[in-house]
């Protein structure tokens, strides 16, 4: 029943099957799809034309004066994995105690980057908004391993809750 002649008759079958297959479908393709698609009928306004405007800057000064220091506790939480908020206890990083308007490696931390000292002298809110914005950009090879708060209302919130730690 089962000899070559039918073996092969069964193949053969197969493959052109498969090719007629294959065929279908490419005449297919280039009949539904050669020219694309003309305009649409109904454009839906969603307004993205709006959202691609840029957004008006901000002067720091102008966002620090209205800061919140209790939206600022919020956010220490994140410097507290590596930073105290107590006089003269380091941790991974340096205290944070009394840092607005303190000289850049004045505490006694041992494990400063040189990096710091060569951007500033002192940490005014100024300055503590560029590093918290991009630490790596704004002291290039400083060891703070952040990433760094990319909206401006944290970062003045942050810095005057840092300025209330001293009074």
């Amino acid at each position: 029943m089962f000899d070559t002649m039918t073996f092969t008759k069964i193949a053969a079958s197969f493959c052109g099957a498969l090719l007629i297959l294959l065929l279908g479908k490419w005449a297919a393709e280039e009949l539904y799809h050669s020219g694309g698609h003309g305009e649409q009928s109904y454009v839906i306004d969603t307004g993205a034309e709006e959202a691609d405007e840029e957004a008006i800057e901000v002067a720091f000064a102008d966002v620090y004066a209205s800061a919140d220091a209790e939206a600022g506790v919020r956010l220490f939480r994140q410097c507290s994995a590596c930073h105290k908020a107590e006089a003269g206890e380091n941790g991974v990083g340096p205290y944070l105690h009394g840092v607005v308007g303190r000289e850049v490696g004045s505490t006694d931390y041992a494990s400063y980057s040189g990096a710091l000292s060569e951007v500033a002298e002192v940490w005014t809110p100024e300055n503590l908004n560029g590093f918290l914005e991009n630490p790596r950009g704004w002291a290039p090879g400083t060891s703070m391993g952040y990433n760094g708060l990319k909206d401006i209302e944290d970062r003045a919130n942050l810095i005057a809750y840092l300025d209330s730690l001293d009074d």
